[in-house]
């Protein structure tokens, strides 16, 4: 692959890097702990992820239980869990924090279906302005370094990149559409 299309497929990548990332933290009926990846606990005045706080397990299907690893960080951890929106109530026994996931209904399946695919058309967005981009500097080369032949061999291949990465979007839309309208 030629270096001046290698960068432009390493940021498409990253565009869908980031579309996969923030789909994990979509909850789809069955406990993940992704859906704590955003959440930060006020750790001695610093904001510190709730993963590096505590141990967390998901000890049945719908529940996630964090054990703090100091007694005294369940009162923090609660708070940092009722700021966000993941929309869930801890409940605690002075020892763990258990989050208990309800089913969800049909209309919320739906109304995640449709976040999903408007997250999905963000993201193949992101990916057609980055092929854009490449044009566009493809373009101001054909002014200066290379012949006209170059060029369109050089934006075949960014479109043969970009169809590839609009088609693993698709997928993962897709995808998760799927695991979200399973009960």
């Amino acid at each position: 692959m030629d270096e001046r299309v290698k960068t432009y497929d390493e940021k498409m990548q990253k565009a869908f890097s980031f579309l996969l990332s923030d789909y994990q933290t979509i909850r789809a009926g069955r406990a993940n702990p992704h859906v704590l990846d955003k959440i930060k606990v006020d750790y001695y005045g610093t904001p510190t992820p709730i993963q590096q706080v505590g141990n967390i397990t998901v000890p049945e299907a719908r529940m996630i239980q964090i054990a703090p690893w100091e007694k005294s960080l369940i009162k923090e951890i609660e708070k940092a869990i009722m700021a966000s929106d993941i929309g869930i109530t801890p409940s605690n026994d002075g020892a763990v924090i258990r989050l208990v996931f309800p089913e969800l209904t049909e209309e919320r399946r739906k109304d995640l279906v449709k976040d999903v695919k408007k997250k999905g058309e963000e993201c193949k967005v992101a990916i057609r302005n980055i092929r854009r981009d490449a044009n566009d500097s493809l373009k101001k080369l054909a002014k200066t370094e290379i012949s006209e032949d170059e060029i369109k061999d050089l934006e075949d291949s960014v479109q043969k990149i970009t169809d590839k990465y609009i088609k693993d979007v698709d997928k993962a839309v897709d995808d998760k559409a799927k695991e979200i309208l399973t009960v």
